[in-house]
């Protein structure tokens, strides 16, 4: 066992919880930030010290993490990062003099896209003496293995599809637009942009109403694991079904499928063959 501290950057969803019950099983003292609301409230029965802090103060995340004791932290979780660190919004949630920092100088001449903040967000972190783990370090057996993962199979047009949209997803994770898209008898249905994968699927179920599609989801190509890591999970298979898809195919090694039995199950339940590409 380890007296190892690490520190808990948390959003919302279930990812924050496996990070904090994979760390408590390597035997480490966790210390848990919640980012405003976003968290669970049940999280705080995961850890051994909670306290929230608000979304936009980075200067709070560093002070709360320090006074623990805390030099190494994972950030996971749903954040609208969108809303953060954008010009007039950002005055909304009264942040400190290091938010401001990060979107005026950090970020002064680079593109908004979630990377991009995320790094600058990671850069002021370490400039505070907190310094970002891979974000999989503690949940790395809820990665997504190689082949196909459910006893659904696909047949012969889903292959097709899949072989068809695999180079255009990992061309859109390249250029930041999105890490998803969905595909029909070759034919890209829609694409992911900040609006985000539960979106773009209900949109897809609106304009293929026959359905039989396929969900592509791929990590960039160089993912930076500290944060941002693609995520598939429970309700990724439901809204799949609810919308008309057969097929969902995440890039194996990179891609977090969250409470992996219980997805598993849901989609042999529900018609969905899952693969790992």
């Amino acid at each position: 066992m380890s007296d190892k501290i690490i520190g808990l950057i948390a959003g919302g969803g279930i990812l924050p919880f496996l990070v904090a019950r994979g760390a408590k099983q390597a035997g480490c003292k966790v210390i848990c930030i919640g980012l405003g609301d976003n968290p669970e409230p049940s999280l705080a029965d995961e850890v051994d010290y909670y306290v929230q802090v608000p979304l936009a103060r980075p200067g709070v995340w560093i002070k709360k993490l320090k006074q623990q004791g805390v030099t190494d932290a994972v950030m996971v979780g749903k954040v609208h990062k969108e809303k953060l660190f954008t010009p007039k919004r950002i005055l909304k949630y009264l942040p400190d003099w290091r938010a401001l920092r990060i979107y005026y100088w950090r970020l002064r001449k680079q593109n908004k896209v979630d990377q991009t903040i995320l790094q600058a967000i990671a850069d002021e972190l370490a400039g505070g003496g907190i310094i970002l783990q891979d974000s999989t370090k503690y949940c790395s057996e809820h990665l997504a293995d190689k082949g196909v993962l459910t006893a659904v199979q696909p047949d012969a047009g889903i292959r097709d599809d899949i072989e068809f949209g695999w180079n255009i997803v990992r061309k859109i994770a390249e250029l930041g637009i999105g890490q998803a898209i969905t595909v029909k008898e070759k034919t890209v249905i829609s694409v992911e942009a900040v609006e985000g994968t539960t979106k773009m699927i209900i949109r897809t179920g609106q304009t293929c109403k026959r359905g039989r599609w396929t969900l592509l989801k791929a990590a960039r190509p160089q993912q930076d694991n500290r944060f941002d890591v693609p995520c598939v999970g429970p309700e990724t298979i439901k809204d799949i079904a609810d919308n008309g898809g057969v097929c969902l195919v995440v890039e194996a090694g990179k891609t977090l499928i969250l409470d992996k039995p219980k997805t598993i199950e849901l989609a042999d339940k529900l018609g969905i063959a899952v693969l790992g590409y």
